[in-house]
């Protein structure tokens, strides 16, 4: 099995987080696999700017999260255990702008009362609710 190390960020615009909508129609938070000579933070803000166009500075680390999945890109369908540190981030503009060539149609900041509802999957839906009670708590 293949292991893969991600980043990705939980961006706040006052009371908004900034979703992505891939091709498919999903909504998920800007994340990717974190390059040689780079550290986690270093990724989330890059992935964030790469697939948002969104400048943000890391307000503290949430947690990570764990999966495996069939790696269809390859001839052997090989299985990946993928981990994935998120950050809570925040920006000063609204202005967002999906990268097409990073697989995304649309982004947009959603308010934090319906962001966890819109998001795809079930672990960014957690880690969304982990964030806002961290903004919550401050």
């Amino acid at each position: 099995m293949k292991c893969e190390t991600s980043s990705g960020g939980v961006v706040i615009f006052n009371n908004a987080i900034l979703l992505l909508k891939k091709y498919n129609g999903d909504w998920v938070l800007p994340k990717g696999r974190v390059e040689e000579n780079e550290n986690l933070s270093q990724a989330a803000i890059r992935e964030v700017y790469e697939e948002g166009s969104v400048h943000a500075d890391i307000v503290k680390y949430i947690d990570s999260i764990s999966y495996s999945f069939r790696n269809n890109r390859n001839s052997n369908n090989e299985l990946v255990k993928k981990t994935v540190h998120w950050f809570l981030m925040r920006t000063n503009s609204m202005e967002c702008y999906p990268q097409k060539r990073e697989g995304f149609i649309e982004a947009r900041f959603v308010h934090i009362d319906r962001v966890a509802e819109l998001a795809k999957y079930d672990d960014e839906q957690e880690v969304i609710k982990k964030a806002i009670n961290e903004i919550n708590n401050d």
